[in-house]
């Protein structure tokens, strides 16, 4: 079974919480609180290196962080991601304007 390590209220996690569950897949959820530093310990560490949450475990040991990219992954051969190699760009630039648009620079 996937585990999803994740903080809820963040909308990073959210979005991989309800592609996993549109797609009716089963998860684990493991909360890890990043106001007090769970995703700096050595043990979170392990599983991705940059301290952030969202990370999914696919199998013991594998680990996917950057929630786009578990959106990616899950959504392939889906509904959610076309095979048609321009709309699939056109979904990734999506992807990248909805992650960044809203930053301050």
């Amino acid at each position: 079974m996937l585990k999803l390590y994740e903080f809820s209220t963040s909308g990073n996690c959210y979005k991989i919480r309800l592609l996993l569950t549109q797609l009716e897949i089963p998860f684990e959820r493991i909360e890890i609180d990043i106001t007090k530093g769970e995703s700096r310990t050595p043990e979170f560490l392990q599983k991705n290196p940059n301290g952030k949450i969202p990370v999914l475990e696919i199998e013991p040991g594998k680990y996917l962080s950057e929630s786009n990219a578990v959106l990616f992954y899950l959504s392939e051969g889906t509904k959610f991601l076309p095979t048609n190699k321009w709309e699939k760009a056109q979904v990734m630039q999506w992807l990248f304007f909805e992650q960044y648009s809203h930053c301050i620079t």
